[in-house]
């Protein structure tokens, strides 16, 4: 039988200390490195992750370091699919009061991904739509989602994924980039000025202690979705980011 902490069963809560601190390290790591990062003796963790390579949760790279496997892909799909579903009723809220669609995307890798939509009742189709993957400097969800990270991290994030400029008005570069996150942070959300989308705006927030980060947003033409409209938007934003944040830590 296994053994058991005052929490729970001992080895499962090992198996997810040594998945996180994968992710944590970037989604790679060496033997090593886990073993210098916890207690668990160097035979224990070498037994989980032995296990966790059968089952293709962890991947070994030819250069012997491990990784995240391919079977955690499905399994953080289906969950971030939960979140959109959760998310929908507010998304709904912000639908109704404010007429434009409302999105929610969630961190996925270096990139974001986006989960739950409900859009505006006015016929416009525009580029969000639910498993579409954007890169993050582009949108204002994955912009507010940055600016929840320190410089050094979101430096990183840049130097992995690219900075592609869909628009002539993408932010095409890190310090730029930096310089709107620190607005972001002073005000409290995010602005997509047809960064990813010609004649799009988006005014998007994050989603204060989620289980994984994510931001929700409204966007439509800049006829509509203007300096009047964010007045309106940013209270209701801040109330459904709230709101959903009550429900994803609801025990």
């Amino acid at each position: 039988m296994a053994e058991k902490t005052s929490g729970g069963v001992q080895s499962v809560e090992r198996v997810f200390e040594l998945l996180e601190l994968i992710t944590d390290a970037g989604g790679d790591v060496t033997l090593s490195e886990l073993s210098s990062s916890t207690d668990l003796p160097l035979p224990t963790i070498h037994r989980l992750l032995r296990t966790l390579v059968s089952l293709g949760y962890i991947r070994q790279l030819p250069n012997r370091r491990y990784a995240l496997g391919p079977r955690l892909i499905r399994l953080g799909e289906a969950a971030s699919m939960q979140l959109g579903a959760v998310a929908r009723p507010q998304l709904k809220f912000l639908v109704d009061r404010l007429g434009e669609t409302a999105n929610m995307a969630v961190l996925d890798t270096d990139m974001i991904i986006y989960v739950a939509q409900v859009p505006s009742p006015h016929a416009m189709r525009m580029f969000t739509e639910v498993g579409r993957r954007a890169h993050m400097h582009a949108t204002g969800v994955g912009k507010a989602i940055l600016a929840q990270l320190d410089d050094e991290t979101v430096r990183g994030i840049v130097q992995r994924a690219g900075m592609p400029t869909p628009t002539v008005k993408s932010l095409g570069s890190v310090e730029a980039l930096l310089d709107d996150l620190a607005l972001i942070r002073e005000r409290g959300y995010s602005i997509d000025e047809e960064e990813q989308e010609l004649g799009v705006r988006c005014f998007a927030m994050a989603v204060p202690d989620a289980p994984t980060p994510c931001a929700i947003s409204v966007s439509g033409p800049i006829t509509r979705v203007d300096q009047a409209f964010s007045e309106r938007a940013v209270p209701m934003l801040t109330e459904a980011a709230k709101a959903l944040s009550l429900e994803f830590n609801r025990v």
